[in-house]
């Protein structure tokens, strides 16, 4: 590029470069054109590349139990995590993922802390990058019948099962599965400490979402598609108005009635 580019073809030029490329960029360009938006840009990407390391330092971190166990000698390792122990209506989901050794997903973390757009956008990354992953669905009628904790592990025990690849070692967030023939290691708020958790926990999370979605298609009245079944204010007259449908939990809503 020769001295007479313009602001515009300099940021065609990197717009699709790493920041570390831009960046390079940017500093030969400078020293043949000293204009003032070269600094700029320079400032600019400087910032999105502390970004970019700060994110990567953060993921690495959440990468420890999956470096650890690897190290013993595991080699399938899977996070667990469920969606929908608290709400007033609909399944309670569990999802169990495998993660390929190095892998680096930019903005992984507890789906709770993330927005509904960027759960979905991870869970399509999640779903192409994942060594093997699965999900579990336990319904109302069940939970109903045997409580939300035993509703919870039989949903993990079917997310488990319903992998390709059987793992070795099982990241759970808080739990234990007395039951399944799989080594566990559980972890107090493991949707933030584990990578292969929060994976399983977006996963878990925008399942269980979408079938609330579909839910109120069938029962709009009671605004699912909204509050996902949980005992938001609008939830709770709603049922008040309506009484429960066959979707709603009878063990956690027959003190509403």
């Amino acid at each position: 590029m020769n001295n007479v580019a313009t602001k515009d073809e300099v940021i065609e030029r990197i717009k699709m470069m790493s920041p570390e490329d831009a960046l390079g960029f940017l500093y030969n360009f400078q020293k043949k054109n000293d204009k003032k938006y070269i600094k700029i840009l320079i400032d600019k990407y400087i910032k999105l590349k502390r970004k970019k390391d700060s994110e990567r330092t953060r993921f690495l971190e959440m990468s420890s139990y999956e470096k650890k166990a690897r190290e013993d000698g595991y080699k399938y390792i899977a996070g667990v995590d469920e969606a929908g122990r608290g709400p007033l209506a609909g399944p309670v989901v569990a999802a169990c993922v495998i993660l390929p050794e190095d892998i680096f997903i930019e903005g992984l973390n507890d789906s709770k802390q993330l927005s509904l757009s960027k759960r979905e956008y991870l869970f399509d990354i999640i779903r192409k990058k994942a060594v093997s992953w699965g999900v579990g669905i336990i319904d109302q009628t069940i939970i109903d019948r045997v409580n939300i904790l035993n509703a919870t592990k039989m949903a993990v025990k079917q997310a488990v099962k319903s992998t390709d690849v059987e793992p070795g070692l099982l990241l759970l967030d808080a739990l234990r599965i007395s039951d399944i023939d799989i080594e566990q290691v559980s972890i107090i708020k493991g949707d933030c400490k584990s990578i292969s958790i929060a994976a399983a926990s977006v996963m878990a999370k925008v399942t269980r979402d979408r079938i609330l979605v579909e839910i109120d298609s069938i029962y709009p009245q009671y605004g699912f598609k909204k509050h996902k079944g949980y005992g938001t204010r609008d939830h709770m007259d709603a049922i008040k108005k309506y009484g429960i449908c066959p979707i709603h939990r009878m063990s956690f809503t027959k003190m509403l009635l």
